[in-house]
Formats: C-alpha cells, sequence, structure tokens
C-alpha cells in the first residue's frame, strides 16, 4: 500500500540513522526479501558500511552507503521499516535486522512477504532511476511536459496514472483522489485532456500528495513511519474510502465503484463525467 506520501514519510523518519554504520544484519526464517543475491552476500557486502543518505524514488526507500552502493527497499503491499533499540521484543512477521553501531537497529516486517530489499551498484541505481517517470512533486514535470505526455498516450488515464514508467509514486489512493479533485473520469483517454483539465489533474496530484505528507501518510491498515507512528491523511481522503452508494461529498450524488485496471476505483458519476 505505500505510496509516495507514505515512503516519502518513512524516509524522513529514517534520517535518524544517518551517519550510522552498520555492524550486523541478521535474517529470520524468511529470506526471500533479499531480492538479486544471496543474503549472506547481501550481509557481507553492507556490513561495515556506514548510511550516508536516506532518499526515495518513486516509491523506492534509498538507503546510500559509503561503499557507494544502495540499498533499495521497495514496501509492497504491507513492508514496514521501523527504528527500535536493541532488546526491544520483535513483531510477528519480523525478517530482518540491521543493527546499527550505536545500538539501535533498523527491522524490516512484512505481513504478505511481498516487499523487496536489494543492494544497487551505480550502474543498477542508475537503471532504476531511467525506468521510472518523473516524480509528481519534482520541478522536472513541469506543465507542458506533462501535456506532452498525455497527448502521446491513449491509454485511460487511471492506468496510466499508477504506471511507474508514466510517473513515478501514485498508487490507487492518490490516483481516486486525484481524479475526484480535478472532476476527472478514471476511464478517460489520457489524450482526450485539454489543457485546462491537464492543469486541473497536475495540480490536483501535487494537491493530494503534499496534504498526504503533511499529514504523514494515510494508514488504513498497516502503515507506520518509521518510528512505528501512522499517518492521520485517512481523516481527509474525499472519495476512497468511501462505499459505493454513500453520497459524494462534493453533490450528494450516489458514488459508484468500478473495476479499472483490476484495482477498486471510487468515483462520482456527476463530478467525474465519462466526457
Amino acid at each position: 500500500m505505500p505510496e509516495l506520501p507514505e515512503v516519502e514519510t518513512i524516509r524522513e523518519s529514517l534520517t535518524a540513522i544517518r551517519s550510522a554504520t552498520i555492524a550486523g544484519v541478521e535474517f529470520g526464517t524468511f529470506t526471500g526479501c533479499i531480492d538479486g543475491r544471496e543474503p549472506a552476500d547481501f550481509q557481507r557486502l553492507v556490513t561495515g558500511c556506514r548510511v550516508k543518505s536516506i532518499g526515495r524514488r518513486g516509491k523506492y526507500l534509498l538507503l546510500g552507503l559509503s561503499s557507494g552502493d544502495t540499498i533499495a527497499v521497495h514496501l509492497r503491499m504491507t513492508g514496514e521499516l521501523t527504528i527500535a533499540d536493541a532488546g526491544t521484543p520483535l513483531s510477528p512477521h519480523h525478517h530482518i535486522t540491521f543493527t546499527f553501531n550505536d545500538g539501535r537497529e533498523l527491522r524490516f516486517r512484512d505481513i504478505r512477504k511481498f516487499g523487496r530489499i536489494r543492494l544497487l551498484d551505480h550502474a543498477d541505481l542508475a537503471a532504476l532511476d531511467r525506468s521510472l517517470g518523473p516524480e509528481p512533486l519534482g520541478r522536472d514535470l513541469t506543465f507542458d511536459r506533462f501535456v506532452t505526455m498525455l497527448r502521446q498516450r491513449r491509454r485511460a488515464i487511471k492506468p496510466l496514472l499508477l504506471d511507474q514508467t508514466f510517473i513515478a509514486g501514485i498508487g490507487n489512493i492518490y490516483a481516486d483522489e486525484a481524479l475526484f479533485a480535478s472532476g476527472i473520469h478514471p476511464l478517460r483517454p489520457a489524450a482526450s485532456l485539454d489543457e485546462r483539465e491537464a492543469k486541473l489533474l497536475l495540480n490536483a496530484i501535487r494537491q493530494v500528495l503534499t496534504g498526504a505528507i503533511s499529514r504523514k501518510g494515510t494508514t488504513i491498515r498497516d502503515y507506520r513511519n518509521g518510528l512505528g507512528q501512522p499517518g492521520t491523511n485517512q481523516d481527509h481522503l474525499q472519495i476512497y474510502r468511501r462505499d459505493a452508494g454513500d453520497p459524494c461529498p462534493r453533490c450528494g450524488a450516489p458514488v459508484l465503484r468500478l473495476i479499472v485496471a483490476q484495482r477498486g476505483t471510487k468515483l462520482c458519476p456527476a463530478c467525474q463525467p465519462p466526457a
């Protein structure tokens, strides 16, 4: 579930371990979360490295190491990274512990075991960056560029927003929220949006993302930041948490639920007409 606002909030909370040195790595019974190399190799390569930076690209957390490598973490549906003091009891579904030289630990748990952790060298990190679309809050995503991107695509707008190669970091929650805020039906072909609608959509994307970041993310079930704290943005969602038939918060029309790109999708048929 973690999308850009949740991953950004985790990134901010993990800055507490910047400059700490990884003294050791311990695995639980499930090591399948280590991607791309054997767990023992991962353990050997990161032990003794200092954490130089805590970054984010799309939905990836990026821990830059003094070795020049980067630990890339994708939390997927239920992954969590939290800082804990040594000796604190482990939570259920715990898989990896990074122990630091100051006694603190960074713990990875994942109920559904979909999350992945990968050690990247410079070339791997560059390849990851190239594989992702622009950051929706980045300066390089200008309005003119966004309009051009839309005009080149015939796909429906919601699946396009979920496509990480088109734009990085948006998932189901914030796609629904941005489309509702901009009054755009999720099945509208992207190329059919005129400049006014494109501007409304880009502004809505940025507003819903920045609002969610300011409220430390959306906690519906599992999400917690790096200090184990839930977010509060769930109390501010306009359309995503409404059931089919509930009144639209803007006009009162019954909310619809569709399946779009295999994802449950909420919309108001009055505020978001199909054309």
